[in-house]
């Protein structure tokens, strides 16, 4: 039987600001990590006579979603992060996120990532979550085996 645990999850944002830690111990919420590549990788045309073509778009974009308790110390690393990159477009968009799960194998590289925004920042009864959005040029992943 194989088991699951976030605790095997390694993940890190490595660009000109630095590099920061965003996998098991800092303090992310249950919603963890997610990687989504929404672009269709294919498309059918459809000809005249009924026959089909397929077209394989070399698209490998996508978005990481690290979701963070409000008191994880590692906001104000990003938000630092996002302040210094976004005054020159010469620092925006040249990080790489790798994310790593070491009891299975999986690994995920994004090549070209930009922040997509700064999370909303929610003050109410109970602190909530941050999440950080990423816009990725190029993700590649290969997923392992429990």
């Amino acid at each position: 039987m194989a088991t699951y645990s976030f605790s095997d999850v390694s993940a890190s944002l490595s660009g000109l600001t630095g590099v920061i830690d965003l996998g098991y111990g800092s303090a992310n919420s249950t919603e963890g990590i997610t990687v989504t590549m929404p672009a269709a990788v294919n498309t059918v045309t459809i000809g005249a006579d009924g026959e089909i073509m397929h077209s394989l778009s070399p698209n490998k974009s996508g978005t990481i979603t690290v979701t963070l308790l409000k008191t994880s110390p590692v906001n104000k690393k990003l938000s630092l992060a996002y302040n210094a990159q976004s005054l020159s477009s010469a620092a925006w968009g040249n990080n790489v996120i790798v994310l790593r799960n070491q009891a299975s194998g999986d690994i995920t590289t994004a090549r070209s990532v930009a922040f997509s925004g700064v999370p909303n920042n929610t003050n109410a009864t109970d602190g909530g979550t941050m999440a950080w959005t990423f816009a990725c040029g190029k993700i590649d992943q290969v997923l392992g085996e429990f």
